[in-house]
């Protein structure tokens, strides 16, 4: 085990069951698809693999289980460099998200958690040592809230910058968003956070509100907006043709979570995640399509 990690993450571990379709069904409606591909996945996964392709260490805190996709999962985290100490087994299925990916890029999403429903403060303990050599540990809720709220308690107390991804939207305790520098939306979420859609700039100063340290709202194509306590900006994404958008957001909060632990402030972790995120979405395919540093776009 590593003296130091730049990220840990405790997350979800998921395959993704990806068919493409050439429009989305209505209700009671069939529709045919392209064959279906496997890939690797889940978002904490996701940010795990991104971080360290990008040259992070990085270590994840999760669970996968005791079938197939569970031991293609390991591979590729291993294939990646990602930690694995703390990636236990359980028995049962591993968790699953099926993917339809529409000829626009765009993804609609149902998860299946299996193992990772089953991650608990005690695999948090267990992995505290983890924990306490990160320099920014970051979360999502393809997990359970109890897991997320033991480990932002562990990783505030060893001094660890917290990064809350609030994605899938679920409510979240008031210690939990209090610790978050930042937490990170994309503009739904935002909506579902505050009650409502508005001008992204605004939404942000209004998430400062609800609690967290920093918050950034990301805004796919048009950019990212950054919100601290000294100044709110809009940074702008490069322009890209996309193919693929599964795993897009992950792999801009992993370059985010990378940057600020190597000491950049949050707009300039998020100018460099942005290019990161536009880069993902050239490939189809979440970990398989994230960038090493010579592949971002300017």
């Amino acid at each position: 085990m590593p003296d130091q990690y730049d990220v840990v993450v405790v997350g979800s571990v998921n395959a993704d069951l990806v068919v493409g379709v050439d429009r989305r069904p209505a209700p009671g409606e069939t529709v045919l698809g392209s064959d279906l591909a496997t890939h690797p996945g889940g978002k904490g996964a996701n940010q795990a693999v991104a971080a360290a392709r990008l040259g992070g260490r990085v270590g994840i805190v999760g669970r996968i289980g005791d079938d197939g996709h569970g031991a293609l999962l390991r591979g590729a985290l291993a294939g990646a460099g990602v930690d694995l100490a703390h990636l236990a087994v359980t028995p049962g299925p591993t968790g699953v998200a099926l993917i339809t990916v529409g000829p626009d890029g765009d993804n609609s999403i149902i998860v299946s958690p299996g193992a990772n429903a089953r991650l608990t403060p005690d695999d948090v303990a267990a992995a505290r040592d983890m924990i306490a050599a990160a320099a920014v540990v970051t979360f999502q809720l393809e997990v359970p809230m109890p897991a997320i709220e033991a480990a932002a308690r562990a990783a505030a107390s060893a001094g660890a910058r917290v990064v809350l991804n609030l994605s899938p939207t679920a409510p979240v305790p008031a210690e939990v968003l209090a610790l978050c520098d930042p937490l990170v939306v994309n503009e739904h979420e935002a909506a579902w956070l505050l009650g409502g859609p508005g001008e992204p700039e605004r939404m942000a100063r209004a998430l400062l509100r609800s609690g967290p340290r920093s918050a950034v709202i990301t805004l796919g194509a048009d950019g990212v907006v950054v919100a601290d306590a000294e100044a709110t900006a809009t940074i702008p994404s490069p322009k890209v043709e996309a193919v693929d958008t599964t795993g897009a957001g992950d792999a801009f909060t992993a370059a985010l979570c990378l940057r600020l632990a190597r000491g950049d402030a949050l707009p300039d972790a998020a100018r460099y995640a942005t290019r990161v995120g536009a880069a993902a979405v050239r490939k189809p395919g979440a970990q398989t399509s994230y960038p090493t540093p010579g592949d971002l776009p300017d």
